[in-house]
């Protein structure tokens, strides 16, 4: 068994180092360089704005949050859904490792991929209402998958390219489900509660098998209507407890983002390399566990967007620029913040102290609130990552679902949910770092269709932010941009006019 794993690690990392090489990273970062040129800096411009019609609307707009009797749900279940697929072990467990790989400047380098990042989500959802349909059960669906075929399909010369492609992509995204949404969360969940309970792993995971089959197996609308309640109330607690230790060690702050700039920039070299070695580990963990973390780029949570009853594809891009928002900006920095003050790394030097290095780098969030909070507070962070990532693991389960269904129809999904829920058990038994490493794999082989299809099809995202700023800001009297199809596009402009 040893044996075969290790073959199994040796041929993962190889492909890891030519999916996640330079080549991917610099193609990420264009393109939401490119997005946030093209739609000219939305996220900053346009911030009061989508915060408003995001986060904001949830206390007053009832079209919102109101639940619906057909196969769609409501644009925050959507967000719940796409955040409870992103806000998982990456937020706590992957930033520590970016921390202890790339040192305190990897930070810096997840808030840039997340700043340009807010674009790319944004251009993934709106290109998913722009192409989506309704499939035979009356359930929306759209996806990266869909725009390929569709979209890049449709350009001269493309219609096999496009189609490859999108097969591509649900290969990689069913892949990934296994990998990002099941093994490494069920993995991490595992791990934490046996170390803070004492339970034994395999009893861990038989608990884990029944709570997400009693979920998946009911469907999108089961798995929504309990994101939506989980979602809220797991990140509220969690940076309650963050805020709280931050504050307590607040005297540390102003040298943990000096810490941050220097590492990102600098002149402080990382785990003895040179300086050269240091910035580029720094910026290629910060890149990587940031797209872990909040998944722009991937074009996964664009599959769960596009079954939200939002009539404008720019409405839904805008949840995609909060979804990153609030993933990395918020809960990803206040991870960071409380590690970095908690002592467990140096930060003159920027490697993990001998104490960070004895608890590893998995256990930092942990050890950081139990310093503080005594046992409680490790117990706290173990039952934080199991909600965490038993969230993960439900949000996940539906962009299997609907890539298992663009591959192979609607018939035999139920073949496809009870394997996801199977893979439960092989999660919690899986070594942490295998789980981590394939889990990165999987993630870079879907990001490169999509990302393709994202600048392929910018101006279409260009033309359909340009239809809405027109019609929203400058008050032009024109017809809405709602779909590519005209058929879907009529019926659309029957429904009644969003705020």
């Amino acid at each position: 068994m040893k044996g075969f794993i290790d073959t199994i690690t040796e041929i993962n990392s190889e492909i890891n180092d030519v999916v996640w090489g330079w080549p991917a990273l610099i193609l990420l970062a264009f393109v939401g360089v490119l997005m946030t040129f093209l739609t000219k800096f939305f996220q900053i411009t346009h911030f009061g704005y989508w915060i408003k019609h995001t986060i904001g609307a949830i206390f007053g707009d009832k079209h919102v949050i109101s639940h619906t009797k057909d196969k769609t749900i409501s644009q925050f279940q959507s967000l719940c859904t796409a955040l409870a697929a992103t806000v998982g072990t990456g937020n706590i467990i992957g930033v520590a490792g970016a921390i202890a790989a790339g040192g305190p400047g990897a930070v810096f380098w997840m808030w840039i991929i997340a700043f340009f990042g807010m674009m790319t989500n944004y251009s993934e959802n709106v290109l998913g209402i722009l192409y989506r349909r309704k499939n035979k059960d009356g359930e929306w669906c759209g996806g990266a998958m869909y725009y390929l075929r569709d979209g890049l399909g449709a350009k001269k010369h493309c219609k096999k390219l496009g189609a490859v492609l999108a097969v591509l992509f649900s290969v990689f995204c069913l892949l990934a489900s296994f990998g990002i949404g099941n093994m490494s969360q069920v993995n991490s969940m595992v791990g934490n509660v046996n170390h803070a309970f004492n339970i034994p792993k395999i009893a861990v995971g038989i608990f884990l098998f029944f709570a997400v089959g009693l979920v998946v197996v009911g469907g999108l609308k089961r798995v929504a209507a309990l994101t939506e309640k989980l979602v809220p109330t797991m990140v509220i607690l969690f940076l309650i407890g963050s805020i709280v230790i931050i504050c307590w060690n607040i005297k540390t702050v102003p040298d943990v983002f000096v810490s941050i700039f220097k590492g990102a920039f600098n002149m402080k070299s990382v785990a003895g390399g040179t300086v050269g070695f240091g910035i580029a580990e720094a910026m290629k963990w910060g890149m990587k566990r940031g797209v872990f973390s909040n998944e722009a780029g991937l074009g996964s949570s664009v599959m769960v967007h596009s079954s939200s009853n939002v009539k404008e594809p720019v409405r839904q891009g805008m949840w995609g620029i909060f979804e990153v928002f609030a993933d990395t900006i918020i809960v990803c920095t206040l991870t960071a913040l409380t590690i970095l003050s908690s002592g467990t790394v140096d930060l003159d030097t920027g490697v993990l102290t001998e104490k960070g290095a004895e608890i590893g780098s998995e256990s930092l969030m942990s050890y950081a609130f139990e310093l503080h909070f005594g046992k409680v507070g490790s117990m706290f962070i173990a039952l934080a990552i199991l909600l965490f990532a038993y969230s993960t693991v439900l949000g996940w389960s539906h962009y299997g679902t609907k890539a298992f269904e663009y591959l192979f129809g609607t018939s035999k999904i139920i073949v496809y949910r009870v394997v996801f829920v199977a893979v439960v058990l092989a999660g919690s038994v899986l070594e942490a770092k295998l789980a981590w490493d394939i889990s990165d794999t999987f993630n870079g082989l879907m990001m490169l269709p999509n990302l393709i299809g994202v600048l392929v099809l910018s101006p279409q995202v260009m033309k359909c932010t340009k239809n809405y700023t027109d019609r929203k800001f400058r008050h032009k009297d024109i017809k809405p941009m709602l779909s590519i199809f005209e058929d879907v596009e009529e019926t659309q402009e029957e429904l009644p006019e969003e705020n």
